[in-house]
């Protein structure tokens, strides 16, 4: 009996439809569940496929509200949202607060939601001791936080995925191709078990069927274990290419990171984070789901010849003319977003960090700023004058633990060409954190004067703000 017909039809919500993963899921499922694919994007939503099964709903992933609404129906989650890939012309953020922020607004409105199930596809973890990756202690911080909904959360924890269109693949396809001679870090020496999407995909389908059987955290790999220099040497191979490779262990990291981005036509943003993970050994430990995927789990070598051509170029990314079309709006759209993690003292909420803020910045800056409270609108002057810099506004549907100010007005904010600008406070890790973000902000000032002024000094502020409150956190 075919999978398929064992499958009763769910409403699926997929976040981060458009990707690598997130493409192979929807088409895989499609046809036997109703499949909503979440989207921020301007570019897709603008141009409908009449013949696309798909239910597209536009989503900004930063917006609670946006959220909430995009989930309302919802009896399955998938999640696939890692944001490497800037979403506004400026983002002064690390990717692991982003990160964060997403999983948070999803954890909290898949709860609203009534959601049934979530399917997280996460990072392999390794199993020695010491300071883990940042990018994977994102994932695992991603993990954590669905996790906290109280909703069964299976989570299929994966090293590289290999398919057409995937990320890491096309990092590597690049680097052999175009070198005959490398020089290999010690990095290359780690081993890992990639997996092929189909494997993945094998993989959602069994968590779809089984919820109840495949709730918790799962490895999932090939059913090789290999280094990445293995990975090197059998790309070649599948090339027809000679590749000549020698261990250089004093080759740093830095260094490492240089050369892949711009070896490989993969951005800095990219390639850092995945480089910091590889000099983890990254295995799959056994547990069920393993062990039903493992038996038939496609090699390495067969999933990287199905995913290039006869030159050894990666087949296309069936993002990439959404993602060419992405930039450009993101650039004209001139917007900003700032998001930090900053430290919460104890027994205080994010409704105290606002008014710490509000009353610590005009004390810190008392020779130029000034500030002025009336009711729900806040105010922030330069000294002497009359107009004020920034206007902003308590929503009245924030709470205790979660506080927006809508941007309302200024001379320093364009509130005529971003209306969505929004500076917010939300506590995560049960109040152990709070994350400062602002978020649609669109400056009056010409782009290169913002750059080499507000931008630094809002970045600095925030930096401050945060050293503030650590001391008061004892």
């Amino acid at each position: 009996m075919p999978l398929g017909s064992l499958l009763t039809g769910k409403v699926v919500a997929i976040a981060g439809a458009t990707g690598f993963v997130g493409t192979a899921i929807r088409n895989r499922i499609v046809g036997r569940h109703t499949v909503r694919g979440l989207t921020r994007s301007a570019y897709k939503m603008s141009h409908p496929d009449p013949s696309d099964p798909v239910e597209w709903v536009h989503c900004d992933a930063y917006a609670l509200d946006a959220v909430t609404h995009a989930l309302a129906g919802t009896e399955v989650l998938i999640y696939l949202i890692h944001s490497m890939v800037p979403s506004s012309r400026l983002t002064q953020a690390s990717f692991q607060n982003l990160d964060l922020l997403i999983a948070d607004n999803f954890a909290k409105a898949a709860k609203v939601a009534g959601v049934q199930q979530i399917i997280y596809v996460g990072g392999l973890m390794p199993d020695e001791e010491g300071e883990t990756s940042e990018h994977l202690s994102s994932r695992f911080e991603v993990e954590q936080v669905l996790q906290a909904t109280g909703i069964p959360v299976t989570t299929l924890r994966c090293g590289m995925i290999i398919g057409p269109g995937g990320s890491s693949l096309k990092i590597l396809l690049n680097l052999v191709r175009r070198l005959p001679v490398m020089g290999l870090p010690s990095w290359s020496t780690s081993q890992t078990q990639p997996i092929a999407i189909e494997d993945v995909l094998r993989a959602v389908e069994l968590c779809l069927e089984n919820p109840t059987v495949y709730t918790g955290s799962f490895d999932i790999g090939g059913p090789e274990r290999l280094t990445y220099r293995d990975l090197i040497q059998i790309t070649a191979e599948e090339m027809g290419r000679t590749r000549l490779m020698f261990l250089l262990p004093f080759i740093s990291v830095v260094f490492s990171k240089r050369w892949v981005a711009t070896f490989s036509s993969s951005s800095a943003d990219l390639v850092g984070p995945l480089i910091d993970s590889l000099r983890h050994t990254m295995l799959v430990h056994p547990n069920p789901l393993q062990a039903q995927l493992e038996t038939t789990a496609i090699r390495f070598r067969d999933a990287v010849a199905e995913s290039m051509d006869d030159q050894g170029f990666p087949l296309s990314n069936p993002r990439q003319k959404l993602k060419r079309a992405d930039r450009h709006t993101i650039r004209g759209q001139r917007r900003v977003r700032s998001v930090q993690r900053l430290p919460l003292p104890p027994g205080k909420d994010a409704r105290w960090a606002v008014e710490e803020y509000v009353r610590w910045l005009p004390q810190a800056l008392w020779l130029i700023l000034r500030c002025k409270v009336e009711g729900d609108q806040v105010r922030f002057f330069l000294r002497f004058l009359p107009a004020p810099l920034l206007e902003l506004t308590v929503r009245e549907d924030g709470t205790a633990h979660h506080t927006v100010l809508d941007i309302t007005g200024g001379l320093l904010a364009n509130v005529a060409e971003s209306s969505e600008g929004r500076f917010e406070f939300r506590e995560v890790f049960n109040g152990k954190f709070v994350i400062a973000a602002i978020h649609e902000f669109r400056p009056r000032l010409p782009w290169f004067v913002y750059n080499a002024s507000q931008a630094i000094v809002h970045l600095m502020v925030m930096r401050a703000f945060g050293r503030h409150l650590t001391k008061l956190g004892g």
